[in-house]
Order: structure tokens, then sequence, then C-alpha cells
């Protein structure tokens, strides 16, 4: 696994904007999927928004047309634009990654996870 770090998170008021980023270090040959989850307190962990290699990206209903997942061109960071940031939006955002390696007849696929970063969004 390679280790993915967040940043970007922090305060904002209703109607603002966050750009969230992730890089990844150690091992980031064969990241084929680049994601985006979020946990709110007392709740599970939901997919927010992916990016396949090669793909178009994916988003939660919930923040169409409001977020934006894009990385870089060696998939070494990626980020979570988000706009018009709601109340509802407030939790722990966590990047993740996954790789899959070795020969073509026993293919592995391996998921990554950073520590997470706290958006709040006050009213």
């Amino acid at each position: 696994q390679v280790q993915l770090l967040e940043s970007g998170g922090g305060l904002v008021q209703t109607g603002g904007s966050l750009r969230l980023s992730c890089t990844a270090t150690g091992r980031t040959r064969y990241i084929d999927t680049m994601r985006w989850y979020r946990q709110a307190s007392g709740k599970q962990r939901e997919l927010v928004a992916s990016l396949a290699s090669g793909g178009l990206p994916d988003y939660a209903e919930s923040v169409k047309g409001r977020f934006t997942i894009f990385g870089d061109n060696a998939k070494t960071t990626w980020y979570l634009q988000m706009n018009s940031l709601k109340p509802e939006d407030t939790a722990v955002y966590y990047c993740n990654a996954d790789q899959t390696i070795g020969p073509v007849e026993r293919p592995v696929t391996y998921a990554s996870w950073g520590q997470g970063t706290q958006v709040t969004v006050s009213s």
C-alpha cells in the first residue's frame, strides 16, 4: 500500500468553498482509481467522488454540481474541489486509492486510506 495524506480541511460558512488535497507517497505505481469518502459523526462512511484511470468522474447524488474530483498526471496527488458547501457536508473526509499489482494471471488489488481531514460548515 501507498501512504496517503489529506489536507485542506477547515471551517467555512454555508456557501463557501474548500479544496481538499491527497498526496500519495511510497509505492505509487499502478494506482487505477482515486476516491474521496466522508463520514459524518454517527453515520457510515460514504463514497463522495470517484475517478478511474481513463474514465469519467462519478459523484454521489448529494454533491453533483457542487464537488469536482481531479488529479495530476502522475496520479500522486488528487483533489476534491467543494463549492456551495452546506452544513450537511460536515464530516471527516478521507482519500482512497486502489492499486492493482502482480502478474496478469493473478492480479491483486490493494486499497489505501488517508487519516482524514475535518470539514465543518457552519450555518
